[in-house]
């Protein structure tokens, strides 16, 4: 084995989701998930701390680009525009390595329910990031909430309807459908 080989992070991740499907997470152990990616443990363990941390891998890029993308939203922007424009900027991080990986580990997520609360536990720490932006912004905190809230499901059905989408069309676009569905859908409920 070399010495280094770049994209370690990378291939651990994707070690990890194939075990996971393939063996379950549980039975998965550190050192099978290092030896898959052609790593050792202590390797992994400079990367994770644990292999429930994988779920989160990015997660500190993706808050950090919500951020930035609401902030950088215009002047005078709604709360919601200011959302769409994070959820543009973050979707920039979503590549074919997140299309490919999605039905994996969402196959792992679903059988089990630690990983579950792990999930949860992303979803809630997006809207706490988006919520703090927008408050960065002058908006009120409930209306701040409720922004971060629709945020956080609009990158998530976003997400979901790219990863099934049979074409080249962008997450980017996917997430802005999804918000604009969620606003249309918000305004009804009177």
């Amino acid at each position: 084995m070399a010495r280094w080989k770049p994209g370690t992070r990378e291939r651990l991740v994707l070690a990890a989701v194939d075990l996971f499907a393939e063996q379950g997470y549980d039975a998965t152990t550190v050192a099978e998930i290092s030896e898959r990616a052609g790593t050792t443990k202590s390797t992994f363990f400079r990367y994770f701390p644990d292999k429930r941390e994988l779920l989160v891998a990015g997660q500190a890029a993706l808050s950090e680009l919500l951020t930035e993308g609401i902030a950088n939203a215009p002047d005078g922007a709604t709360p919601l525009e200011a959302v769409a424009a994070g959820l543009d900027r973050a979707s920039s991080m979503m590549g074919p390595m997140n299309r490919e990986l999605a039905p994996r580990l969402a196959a792992a997520v679903a059988a089990n329910a630690e990983l579950q609360d792990r999930d949860a536990l992303k979803s809630v720490g997006l809207a706490a990031t988006i919520t703090q932006a927008l408050k960065a912004r002058g908006v009120d905190t409930v209306s701040a909430q409720l922004a971060a809230e629709l945020g956080v499901l609009a990158f998530k059905q976003g997400f979901s309807n790219w990863v099934e989408a049979d074409d080249d069309s962008s997450m980017a676009a996917h997430a802005a459908r999804a918000l604009n569905a969620l606003r249309d859908a918000a305004s009804t409920l009177g």
